[in-house]
């Protein structure tokens, strides 16, 4: 059964309490994170990024607080679920690590009625278009995020960070066709000139 958005809200305040308490440092993403943005409420499961080396501590303080740890097939993160609502604890998102210095980025934001560190706008556009490939190419659920989150991304430094992805590009193409993204660098002089086109 899939968990209803209220019932995952109060599940993201019980983990950011939670993890809170016992010291461990992370951040929301996923849907949590646009949702802290301003974005539409999240529908699937609650992602928090730590530190591989804080995951067992994560998931152990989660099991403490009354949550049911699952063993996931995966290697980069590890699972719990409160009632019906899926937790993933991520630690390696799209093959690079989770660090202190990326967690140092974190904004503390408004998570229902609490606050907790949430990626910042920027990362966490970063790390929804690494996610696109052959077998995930559907820009449809990312086109709301984008303009929802709009002005508080750094759309030049998502354009860099995902330059090795001609899924991303596309969609950065698409949004700046669309007068969503600005893909301009602010030269020297204060002016912007646009992004080089990928040959």
């Amino acid at each position: 059964m899939e968990a209803e958005p209220v019932e995952l809200l109060r599940t993201a305040m019980r983990v950011a309490n939670t993890l809170r308490a016992h010291g461990v440092r992370f951040a929301l993403a996923g849907g949590c994170a646009v949702y802290a943005h301003g974005g539409p409420a999240f529908e699937h499961d609650v992602d928090v990024f730590v530190t591989e080396a804080d995951a067992p501590v994560a998931r152990k303080a989660l099991v403490e607080a009354g949550m049911r740890a699952v063993d996931p097939p995966e290697d980069w993160l590890t699972k719990v679920y409160d009632g019906d609502c899926l937790v993933d604890l991520i630690f390696r998102p799209n093959g690079r690590d989770v660090t202190p210095e990326s967690l140092d980025r974190a904004e503390m934001l408004r998570v229902g009625a609490t606050t907790a560190p949430v990626l910042p706008a920027t990362d966490l556009l970063v790390d929804k278009l690494l996610v696109l490939g052959d077998h995930r190419c559907d820009f449809t659920p990312l086109l709301p995020i984008a303009r929802a989150v709009r002005e508080q991304v750094r759309w030049p430094e998502v354009a860099d960070r995902t330059e090795g992805s001609p899924y991303a590009r596309a969609f950065l193409t698409l949004l700046a066709a669309l007068g969503i993204a600005d893909l301009a660098r602010p030269t020297e002089e204060g002016e912007h000139r646009a992004r080089p086109r990928p040959r």
